[in-house]
């Protein structure tokens, strides 16, 4: 794999975290609940308008929300918000065994947490790999009406996608000599690697086939020099329903521009 793409690779995972994404900042003002295997999960609701749920991203926690412009933009116009830690993350469980990560635990968790509310439709919103959570939720939940894939191209629907082979490879004790800071920047932090290892391994998969079937409103959105998960054109033009706006910005910042708000905001506000 070329170096240059291994840099940015851990742009993406870095960028984020060094901005004060930390997962050991998280703060316990939300419940948890019991999901489908007995693993708690911790969320927040914020709000009684349209729900919208938020979808954080890699070595991050739903704190990182309340860092975006697109919270206050969604919080002022009259949506519920709900966040979420995934599994492995924040204030969730995070359990050390495999297959608490296996077939789409994530979605599921989820599901379970939309069931628990009695929410009967609902918005999603993901970034980076909250975006990968959110394409794999949006074929699954029938719930689920208008998504917004934020920060993301088409190279997660690759199952052997290099990226999360070799941050699962870094993550578990292999020497990736290009990713020893991240692994670094875990450990320092006090993040479960072993949680976030299994997470990389079973990350959801979305494949094209899966994409195209999908007939609800999409939102691709990216920075315009954000490139670093492949193209959010061509993942555009995988799905039927959707439109891709590009907005300044790169991986890192992108999440926290008024213009990446307000995008999202008209989205889901439109009809």
């Amino acid at each position: 794999m070329p170096a240059f793409r291994l840099l940015l690779f851990i742009w993406i995972i870095l960028c984020p975290v060094f901005n004060s994404y930390a997962q050991q900042n998280t703060s316990a003002t939300g419940k948890h609940f019991t999901s489908f295997d007995s693993t708690r999960i911790y969320y927040e609701v914020q709000g009684t308008g349209k729900p919208v749920v938020l979808i954080h991203g890699f070595i991050v926690n739903s704190t990182s929300w309340k860092s975006s412009p697109v919270y206050d933009s969604l919080q002022r116009n009259g949506f519920q918000l709900i966040t979420l830690d995934l599994r492995g993350n924040g204030n969730s469980d995070k359990p050390h065994e495999n297959a608490k990560y296996a077939d789409n635990a994530e979605i599921k968790d989820i599901m379970a947490l939309a069931k628990l509310l009695k929410l009967k439709k609902y918005d999603v919103v993901g970034y980076s790999r909250g975006a990968i959570v959110g394409a794999k939720l949006m074929v699954t939940d029938p719930k689920v009406n208008k998504v917004v894939l934020g920060g993301m191209g088409a190279d997660f629907t690759n199952p052997d996608w290099p990226r999360r082979k070799l941050f699962y490879q870094a993550l578990s004790g292999e020497p990736v000599k290009e990713l020893e800071a991240m692994v670094k920047h875990v450990q320092q932090s006090g993040l479960d690697q072993t949680a976030l290892a299994f997470s990389q391994k079973e990350q959801p998969v979305t494949t094209p086939q899966e994409l195209a079937k999908v007939q609800h409103p999409v939102l691709v959105i990216s920075g315009d020099v954000d490139n670093d998960n492949g193209s959010a054109e061509e993942l555009a033009k995988l799905i039927k329903q959707s439109k891709v706006v590009r907005v300044p910005g790169n991986h890192g910042n992108t999440m926290r521009s008024a213009e990446f708000a307000r995008e999202i905001t008209q989205f889901l506000k439109g009809k």
